[in-house]
């Protein structure tokens, strides 16, 4: 293992939605990133949604994520959401005729009746993922919506709410995943309100945006900050294939993180240094 580069502060992650697939190539990605002494976890700052909350979280306890190169045991079948329902969130979702807010409490009035797993064996889930600990001593956000009003709620420390409910919320991505109740408010997956949040990390001296679902990768300026992109590589994108829901290709989407982190860990070392 090369020697551990330290984060100084104000230096921020940012770790952006991407389904199932999406976050076992995160967490593939992270683990090689550890290897090649690059841990993300070390930064000033870590934002996450969806499943860059599950991410964010898993790398912030400071457990072995190579513990999650497979997906978790399920003890029934994995559940799918109805394709039809899918289809109709996405239908809302781009109707440009529709404010942002209405759109996202019309699909959150979708997801209350939405046929998915109960919630707390969802919050459940995310507590194996992340663990049972509470919230990490470093600065965490992590974003969702309230599904009453449609507008973004972000969570952090100091919001006293349990750190695996939150994220649970954060990835409830209507249809798919039920609603999250955390402190009395209804919550749904964070993605729905501006994707990554990057605009959360404003302020931080370098920033460095992963972006499971990103097409084009590079060092870009988001809000003045200096950042540094990462995505999918053509590899990885063949490996998470174009449905991010189906658990048989987590293993070879973690792989792929694995075997791209070393070009990643070059990139994010320089403006870092």
């Amino acid at each position: 293992m090369l020697a551990r580069m330290t984060f100084s502060a104000a230096q921020a992650v940012v770790l952006g939605p991407g389904g199932l697939v999406g976050m076992a190539w995160l967490f593939g990605l992270a683990a090689g990133l550890r290897d090649e002494g690059v841990d993300l976890a070390d930064a000033d700052l870590i934002v996450g949604t969806s499943a860059g909350a599950i991410a964010g979280a898993a790398l912030a306890s400071g457990g072995d994520l190579r513990r999650l190169a497979a997906p978790p045991e399920s003890s029934g079948p994995w559940h799918r959401p109805d394709p039809d329902l899918m289809a109709r969130v996405r239908a809302v979702l781009g109707d440009s005729g529709l404010e942002p807010a209405e759109a996202r409490r019309r699909v959150g009035r979708l997801a209350l009746t939405a046929p998915t797993i109960a919630e707390e064996e969802h919050v459940a889930s995310m507590e194996y993922l992340v663990g049972a600990g509470g919230w990490p001593q470093r600065a965490m956000l992590i974003t969702t919506v309230d599904l009453d009003t449609g507008e973004p709620v972000v969570w952090d420390r100091a919001s006293a709410a349990p750190l695996a409910r939150v994220v649970a919320a954060s990835c409830a991505m209507p249809g798919a995943y039920p609603p999250v109740t955390i402190n009395g408010r209804r919550c749904i997956d964070g993605a729905l309100a501006g994707g990554s949040h990057p605009h959360l990390a404003a302020g931080a001296k370098t920033t460095v945006l992963v972006e499971p679902f990103g097409v084009d990768s590079g060092d870009v300026l988001v809000q003045g900050t200096r950042t540094t992109r990462v995505v999918p590589d053509d590899a990885a994108r063949e490996a998470i294939g174009t449905d991010v829901g189906d658990h048989t290709r987590w293993v070879p989407a973690f792989e792929a993180g694995l075997r791209q982190a070393p070009a990643a860990a070059g990139r994010i070392r320089l403006p870092l240094s």
